[in-house]
């Protein structure tokens, strides 16, 4: 940064436009008192050095280098005419109103940018390379830079895989929440795929690298969010839009009033009124009110392009697992299959198995059995096998609980109601777990993610009242995403997507013509956060590259607020338009009265701040407006629900297809 930017970043801070309003106050109350003041000793002097000199600054750089007529040049020309003619109150006015838009702006609009750091630092640094030497197996630690194709990488329990491959030996579950959002660790044994940046839980794999370097998954994930950051382009000010034409049509009017009328005082009374003051204030104001309420509901929001982009939103697009559900395993299904075992033995023996296991779904059986009050003996012996199931001794009995392949490895029939009951589940996207006493299976544990209670009202808000699309993307397989969808009232579901494949499907949205909001918690909906036009993360329990990524995070670990703020940033885009219209009409009328004689310099500059004025006083009603009914909060499930038929309608008039 130059020394000349340097001076200009300076006076454009809070704290010299602060000393330049006090100037102006002052100026002002020797005009309202009628006090006469030497030209040269009039206060707004200060105002119109701190605020005007960045003013001149910006608006020949943008002339020059830029070639921009910008809003900023118009406002010179006003008050260096103003200068020529001696109103000095009347050019402070002018130049202090626009850099009090510019920092009100410049406050609305930061963006954090620490995503990206984070998910780079997801990268594994380092492999475990084997290689046979001599006709003996030696393990060396590599950098994972290093890694080649086909070579046999080692992965032990707790470490990250450090590069796209297929399993060679061994077997394992595999946590690639990371990668696919999946609630579920999925076991992985021999010839399946294992993706870069995911966590090997328990057994010891080998692995054969297929991708590496640039093209592993996690570094293609890396690159989406880096290219779908680049994307995004912030907009430029409404006035600075109309800046092309309303300095051409400020010029004509001032210069043809001067021929008609040779009064040089109409003609800069012209060019103080015409300055778009209020039209730069209209949206940075608004946008402050509106994310002021929205803090005190426990809703970050991060831009004001985001808000205003939030109020055009047509298709709002969930994840599934921390969103529409909790994200945390419980036992859903208690199911004997034998006459002989009760739903409280099953429990037991269930228990008993995994009271010792790390894996997530034993872990989940054995957090029911304790909120249930039942506490259960530690097994005699106690034997995992990864990726298949725990095997145990109670009570001279052995107790098999875990896949139908760990059944069959240990010779014990899975029976034709066992394999039924097994579809029922997964045809409602939930996990399970056989039991088997000795040689018999004895019944089944269905575990599921659980829904969030006000999602079905939620949705149905959004749909009905609120007329907006929604649609899942999850990486959860088929089934599972269908059975989630249809409790909530979702009919456009993508199932089984990876990253790429949900910016994908945004990406595709957007072309249609969708103004697209996607709403995620993973690290894995990053890349789809950044493509959508706007992005909501959950703060609660989202993971910091998902909230960094998002425009908007929901601070509180529910997504009760969304319709809220979905009525919030329509309510925001209305007052903005709403304060458009009013500043263009109080400047036409000024101009009018201007051209007639009817306003000076000074009392131009008046009603140039009543304008003003009345824009940020309208902006302000934001702050106090009650939208809480739109909170669907947890006492107020069924909340929404008489919009039901209007949200299947307007869902399947807006479905896209294709799925």
């Amino acid at each position: 940064m130059t020394k000349i930017e340097n001076i200009m970043r300076v006076l454009e801070g809070l704290k010299m436009t602060i000393v330049g309003g006090v100037f102006l106050l002052i100026s002002l109350i020797f005009v309202l008192t009628g006090t006469p003041v030497p030209y040269n000793l009039d206060p707004a002097w200060v105002t119109i050095i701190i605020c005007g000199i960045p003013l001149v600054y910006l608006a020949l750089t943008r002339l020059i280098y830029e070639h921009w007529v910008s809003s900023a040049l118009l406002i010179v020309m006003a008050m260096v005419a103003s200068i020529m003619i001696g109103e000095i109150f009347a050019a402070g006015e002018v130049t202090f109103i626009m850099a009090l838009g510019a920092l009100l702006e410049e406050y609305t609009v930061e963006r954090s940018k620490r995503g990206l750091t984070d998910l780079i630092n997801l990268k594994p640094e380092n492999g475990r390379l084997i290689t046979i030497e001599n006709g003996k197996t030696v393990e060396k630690e590599i950098e994972a830079t290093e890694i080649q194709i086909d070579d046999i990488i080692r992965v032990l329990p707790g470490e990250k895989i450090p590069v796209d491959g297929v399993i060679v030996s061994g077997d394992t579950s595999v946590d690639q929440s990371v990668m696919t959002g999946e609630s579920l660790p999925l076991d992985k044994t021999i010839d399946d795929e294992v993706f870069s940046g995911t966590l090997n839980l328990h057994g010891s794999i080998d692995i054969k690298a297929t991708k590496v370097g640039s093209d592993s998954s996690l570094e293609k994930l890396i690159r989406l969010v880096q290219e779908a950051d680049e994307k995004q382009a912030p907009t430029q000010r409404i006035a600075d839009k109309w800046a092309t034409w309303l300095v051409p049509v400020a010029l004509g009017i001032a210069i043809v009033t001067y021929i008609l009328t040779w009064n040089i005082e109409r003609a800069v009374t012209i060019l103080v009124v015409f300055c778009p003051c209020a039209l730069i204030l209209a949206t940075p104001t608004a946008i402050m009110a509106a994310i002021g309420q929205a803090t005190k509901q426990g809703v970050l929001i991060k831009s004001g392009e985001a808000l205003e982009i939030m109020g055009n939103v047509d298709t709002i697009t969930f994840d599934k697992t921390g969103t529409l559900t909790y994200g945390n395993l419980e036992v859903s299904d208690i199911i004997p299959l034998t006459n002989n075992v009760s739903q409280d033995k099953l429990t037991e023996y269930v228990t008993v198995s995994e009271v010792k296991s790390e894996h997530p779904i034993g872990k989940a059986v054995v957090s029911y059995s304790n909120s249930e009050g039942k506490h259960y003996p530690q097994p005699d012996k106690f034997e995992m096998i990864p990726g298949k199931g725990v095997k145990v001794e109670y009570n001279n009995q052995i107790i098999y609980s875990g896949t139908t392949r760990f059944m069959e490895d240990n010779n014990i029939e899975v029976t034709d109601s066992c394999i039924s009951q097994l579809d029922l589940l997964r045809d409602e996207g939930k996990a399970s777990i056989v039991v088997a006493v000795d040689n018999s299976i004895v019944g089944i544990i269905g575990l599921s993610d659980v829904l969030r209670e006000n999602a079905k009202a939620v949705v149905s808000t959004l749909q009905g009242e609120l007329e907006t699309n929604v649609e899942l993307l999850t990486g959860d397989n088929y089934k599972a995403a269908n059975y989630f969808a249809s409790q909530v009232g979702i009919t456009d579901v993508h199932s089984e997507l990876l990253p790429e494949n949900k910016v994908e499907i945004v990406e595709q949205l957007k072309q249609s013509d969708k103004k697209v909001c996607m709403i995620g918690d993973g690290v894995n909906d990053a890349p789809a956060l950044k493509t959508a036009n706007v992005s909501i993360a959950m703060g609660g329990m989202g993971s910091d590259i998902a909230i960094d990524a998002a425009d908007m995070a929901l601070l509180g670990d529910d997504i009760e607020k969304l319709p809220y703020l979905k009525k919030l940033s329509n309510s925001t885009l209305f007052t903005i338009h709403l304060s458009i219209t009013i500043s263009m009409i109080i400047n036409a009328v000024a101009i009018i009265c201007s051209v007639l004689g009817l306003l000076n310099p000074i009392t131009g500059a008046l009603v140039h701040n009543v304008g003003s004025c009345a824009v940020v006083m309208l902006a302000a009603s934001l702050y106090d407006r009650d939208f809480t009914k739109y909170v669907i909060s947890s006492d107020n499930p069924n909340f929404g629900k008489k919009d039901d038929a209007k949200a299947q309608n307007y869902n399947n008039a807006n479905a896209v297809t294709g799925k």
